[in-house]
């Protein structure tokens, strides 16, 4: 064999090499158009290299963001450096339709791309080649942990009764409060509740009714707070409500609200209709309060102080002179 034909041979197994890989190969000119087009960018895209041959880019592919790769591509004719962009900057360059069966449920192929320089004979950039990579997996696999890990990061905040936000969580929540008073000395107040004559219920109905009732007070509780509020089961059938911004006055207001509504509502289990009440404590933050702990305090003997005097009614700790 020659050293000719050995030398077309290689070349051809390296062309078939080429048009065969499982990754994309684009070569453009420096206008932008297409020079070579693989296998894998004709099975994806559905068009034959004939058919996109001496075509410009942009002019095929819609999806493609003219400006911004041009200017990704000519910063690689510019500096003879490669280029690259991943899934996670941009999801893909080509809008491929994604048939992997594990991944099925994405609807199109994430894809990196690497940008590589072409060096003519002169030693000046005159093309520029396109490796197209299906990360599809990878991208949906890391989409999903983190999807995991954020809905674990959630139910490690919430109470499994009540779907309220757990003691911890809540405690984080008002030491930030309590941070951010000091810093800017805007007045927030804090409502705890708690379930008159729980014990009674529980024994009276059972432990499953208690827990339908307290669900039916985190539920009033969710509808009566603004979305600005930080509600949580503080534990048993107590609940603390922190209301960000808010001074004593509007505090009762909710607190008031909250209470009749509490008292004019019904729990209704397999055709028992049970009826309850709920005492509140109200504190609003101080200069002269040190610690959250001191916060707490005050609020939790406004709740007994309501509980001492009758139930069912809502008490203010009294301000400092």
């Amino acid at each position: 064999m020659s050293v000719q034909t050995e030398q077309l041979n290689e070349l051809h197994w390296l062309m078939e090499m080429l048009h065969t890989i499982d990754v994309g190969l684009v070569v453009l000119e420096r206008d932008y158009s297409i020079q070579i087009w693989n296998g894998f960018m004709e099975n994806h895209s559905g068009l034959l290299p004939r058919e996109v041959k001496g075509k410009v880019l942009f002019e095929l592919f819609d999806e493609i963001p003219e400006d911004w790769f041009r200017r990704k591509a000519e910063s690689v004719f510019l500096l003879k450096n490669k280029a690259f962009t991943i899934w996670e900057q941009r999801p893909y360059v080509f809008k491929f339709n994604n048939y992997r069966p594990i991944t099925g449920t994405a609807d199109f192929m994430y894809q990196n791309t690497t940008f590589i320089p072409l060096m003519s004979t002169t030693g000046q950039v005159s093309h520029l080649c396109l490796l197209v990579y299906d990360v599809t997996d990878n991208a949906t696999h890391k989409m999903e942990l983190e999807k995991a890990n954020a809905d674990l990061a959630l139910l490690s905040q919430i109470d499994g009764l009540t779907k309220l936000f757990n003691r911890n969580h809540w405690q984080h929540c008002i030491e930030a409060e309590f941070k951010r008073y000091i810093r800017s000395n805007h007045s927030s107040s804090l409502v705890m509740v708690d379930i008159d004559h729980f014990k009674v219920v529980n024994d009276t109905y059972g432990h499953l009714v208690g827990d339908d009732v307290i669900r039916h007070l985190a539920k009033l509780i969710r509808e009566q707070v603004r979305e600005t509020d930080i509600s949580g089961r503080y534990g048993g059938e107590e609940f603390v409500i922190l209301l960000a911004d808010t001074h004593i006055d509007d505090a009762v207001i909710f607190a008031e609200r909250l209470r009749k509504t509490v008292e004019e509502s019904v729990v209704i289990y397999n055709d028992i209709e049970i009826k309850y009440t709920v005492s509140l404590g109200i504190a609003e933050v101080e200069p002269t309060f040190s610690t959250v702990s001191q916060w707490l305090q005050y609020v939790d003997s406004a709740l007994y102080q309501s509980k001492d005097d009758g139930r069912n009614r809502v008490t203010i700790h009294p301000k400092s002179d």
